[in-house]
């Protein structure tokens, strides 16, 4: 992917004055009373909002939450106004609509450095569709466009990639930026040695990650459920583990590929293995070669954190993608957590650490080392698709640096 402009680029005299829509991702947890649970989203939105209305710009903010269908009161973005006031030290206005009369009417009466947050933008099945002319009325709103929303960017839709074709410049923020930086820097030019740990429950879900990366790493270290369809691959029982029985001969392919390319696969040694999948559930740890019927494995074992870690210290640079187990039972974290742990260690060695979303993410903060790592990816299925070496349709719309 070429190379994007970035906000950096623009100055005072391209935004005092300037309307700009922002498409930020405000897509956070909220519990039953419509409280966030974790706000990290917003902070990662709030670089690029400060940076446009410190430059005088009348900024206006499109988020999605959740899947609603049509208009509905539990996904409105409303609870988010007390929280990004207050991370933005100014107040912050809240639109009861995204498009229409009302929201072209709080638009004008914005004053420079004004924020404005829209409602859910997915109040509109054409949002989904891309509908060009539902595009055209959100870029309407604005002279500039900005997009922030890394999390949405292999997404096509009104608000990601339509409303760039109406709008110039159309540039990325400063978190798509960082992104971008760290997740293509990282795959097109790495420091090598480099290494990538795949984990997670299914081979399925990361097949085309893990054929991205064996043409790029030195190492591929594997763990989490997916490492039970190699070892039964590979012959070797496994009990009541989880196993995709559909994707066996995938898995010697996958081996077959690494050994071509020189790549250094490892799987787990051994095998922290459960009697039933609970919390409270009977465990030991067995050599992966010797899992017993009716028991099925939950996390790497001591010694596979052992050779994992021996790996991992000779490496330049490491992307992390999906947890070692079942890290949510803490009879079933220690896998996830040590690799967690390491990794923070290496990056205080100048070793650079990237965080691939989703679980990996959810992992590092339940240690609390997340502000240790070089990069945490706000994206889950963007990162993926990044990582997969697809093009993302909310970068490729956006203006070449």
């Amino acid at each position: 992917m070429a190379t994007k402009r970035s906000v950096s680029t623009l100055k005072e005299a391209d935004l005092k004055g300037k309307r700009v829509f922002v498409r930020v991702d405000l897509n956070v947890p909220l519990d039953d009373n419509s409280k966030i649970t974790d706000d990290t989203r917003i902070r990662a939105a709030i670089p690029t909002i400060k940076y446009l209305s410190g430059y005088g710009a009348k900024v206006i903010l499109c988020s999605h939450l959740g899947r609603p269908k049509g208009v509905t009161p539990k996904y409105s973005l409303k609870p988010l106004v007390p929280r990004l006031s207050e991370l933005l030290g100014a107040e912050v206005k809240m639109a009861n609509d995204s498009v229409g009369e009302e929201v072209e009417k709080l638009v004008a009466e914005l004053p420079e450095g004004g924020v404005l947050l829209l409602e859910n933008v997915r109040f509109y099945k054409e949002e989904e569709k891309n509908d060009p002319e539902f595009a055209k009325k959100l870029a309407a709103l604005a002279d500039v466009y900005v997009n922030d929303a890394f999390g949405t960017a292999h997404r096509a839709h009104a608000s990601t990639e339509g409303v760039a074709k109406y709008l110039k410049p159309s540039v990325a923020g400063f978190l798509m930026q960082k992104e971008l930086d760290y997740l293509v820097g990282a795959v097109a030019n790495p420091k090598k040695p480099f290494a990538a740990i795949v984990g997670g429950s299914k081979v399925s879900t990361k097949i085309g990650v893990i054929e991205s990366l064996l043409a790029k790493v030195d190492y591929l270290l594997l763990g989490g459920g997916m490492i039970f369809t190699f070892y039964k691959a590979q012959g070797l029982p496994v009990g009541s583990s989880l196993v995709e029985e559909d994707k066996l001969e995938l898995a010697n392919l996958l081996m077959e590929k690494a050994k071509a390319k020189g790549v250094s696969l490892m799987l787990p040694t051994d095998v922290v293995i459960a009697n039933k999948f609970a919390a409270d559930a009977d465990s030991k740890v067995v050599p992966a070669s010797a899992i017993p019927d009716g028991w099925m494995g939950l996390d790497i074992g001591p010694d596979s954190i052992n050779t994992f870690s021996e790996a991992l210290d000779k490496t330049q640079t490491i992307i992390w993608n999906g947890p070692m187990g079942v890290f949510e039972f803490e009879k079933f974290a220690a896998g996830t957590e040590a690799i967690a742990r390491q990794l923070a260690e290496l990056s205080g060695k100048g070793v650079t650490t990237i965080i691939g979303g989703g679980d990996s993410v959810a992992a590092v903060e339940k240690v609390g080392l997340a502000d240790k790592m070089s990069h945490i990816s706000t994206g889950g299925g963007a990162s993926l698709e990044l990582l997969e070496g697809k093009p993302l349709p909310g970068v490729l719309a956006l203006d070449d640096a």
